[in-house]
């Protein structure tokens, strides 16, 4: 049995209310125990272990879970970016040039860019992500990304419905995806999703996607409500998706659909920032006891950002989220969207996944945006990532 501990906490964040002070669960003077992996216990400072890291009476977290990411794909789209800060507005379309791109890209080389941005995640304080495919939109290519995917996560998703082919009908497509396409993909993946959007797939080709899913034994996830009101932040309520991400527009209806649900509203911030959306009313969400998550989405269209951080400080200064929500929403709140009890919390029996701020508190995540702050990351009782 190996153990590691993290002494001299000064301030451990546990992210579970029984365990200490407020929504945070905070702990003071503490020493984390991981053993085989897995947290098991919170003790006073001191505690002896085979391996110890000393915080130096620095703050402790739990490690970020990313619910929502596309990490596999090749090619760059900052001519796009700056086109769109010249007051191009985002379209869904921009998705076919990365298509593009990815299918010229062996494995090798889609495995090196993938992985490169997977320690860009550890570097912030990312211990889990789930990645999506989305980027072939054919039965070959997609099936290839949902099995690299799977090389970097447990939660992969199959996104075969990211946006409709050049040159083929969007009934068409859907069917496809619903049937040869899926077939290919599901020994792979843990979920499917959906992009409900105009530009992308309507409210009945989108429902058809998200219940093949279903039957095929698949969770649900919906890309909704980005560029517009509309029907996914609804239906994927109504079908009782884990998740409906973006939520840029959420009317009355969609909010009293989520609050109503278990499902989890995932916002995007940083997507929001990158392509000059207004931002979602996360507060008006949570006040009707909507359960919310934050995620990168990494991509490289409209979010070419690896960094937690940076979407709490966007969450806490442009959301009117408190400081404490947003970190819950990046940690527990991301496990939730994932329908996981084992991630986003220091709780005895959840993973070891631990993150070491250089910072005396977690609010310094937004007091000091832009500052790399994750001093050390520990996966699984492993440390993955010591700077210096």
């Amino acid at each position: 049995m190996s153990t590691l501990v993290l002494d001299n906490i000064g301030l451990l964040v546990t992210c579970d209310a029984s365990l200490g002070e407020g929504p945070l669960g905070i702990v003071r003077d503490a020493a984390l125990v991981v053993e085989d992996g897995r947290v098991a216990a919170i003790e006073r400072r001191g505690a002896a272990a085979d391996e110890q890291i000393d915080a130096g009476g620095r703050c402790v977290i739990p490690g970020f879970v990313d619910s929502h990411t596309h990490l596999v794909f090749a090619g760059d789209r900052a001519e796009e970016f700056v086109a769109r800060m010249a007051g191009r507005p985002y379209e869904a379309g921009g998705i076919l040039t990365t298509v593009s791109a990815t299918a010229a890209s062996p494995d090798d080389e889609l495995r090196r860019l993938a992985a490169a941005r997977r320690d860009e995640g550890l570097r912030a304080g990312i211990t889990h992500v789930e990645v999506k495919s989305g980027y072939a939109l054919t039965v070959e290519g997609e099936a290839r990304l949902c099995r690299l995917a799977a090389e970097l996560t447990d939660d992969a998703t199959f996104l075969g419905a990211h946006v409709v082919p050049t040159g083929m009908d969007a009934d068409d497509y859907a069917r496809l995806v619903c049937g040869e396409m899926l077939a290919a993909c599901r020994p792979h993946v843990r979920w499917i999703d959906v992009f409900c959007e105009r530009g992308a797939f309507d409210e009945e080709q989108s429902r058809a996607v998200l219940e093949a899913g279903r039957a095929a034994g698949l969770g649900l996830r919906v890309h909704a409500n980005q560029l517009g009101p509309g029907p996914g932040v609804r239906l994927g309520a109504e079908l009782g998706a884990a998740s409906v991400d973006h939520c840029t527009y959420l009317e009355a209806a969609d909010i009293d659909a989520l609050a109503g649900s278990d499902t989890v509203a995932t916002f995007l911030p940083a997507t929001d920032f990158a392509t000059r959306q207004p931002y979602p009313d996360a507060r008006r969400a949570i006040d009707a006891g909507v359960s919310v998550a934050l995620a990168t989405n990494t991509n490289p269209g409209s979010s070419y950002t690896t960094s937690m951080p940076f979407c709490i400080a966007l969450a806490v200064r442009d959301m009117r989220m408190t400081l404490d929500e947003a970190l819950l929403a990046a940690t527990a709140g991301g496990a939730r969207a994932l329908g996981r009890d084992d991630l986003g919390r220091l709780s005895p029996g959840c993973r070891g996944d631990a993150v070491l701020l250089d910072a005396p508190s977690p609010a310094h995540l937004a007091y000091r945006p832009g500052v790399p702050l994750v001093a050390a990351a520990v996966q699984g009782g492993r440390i993955v990532f010591a700077r210096g």
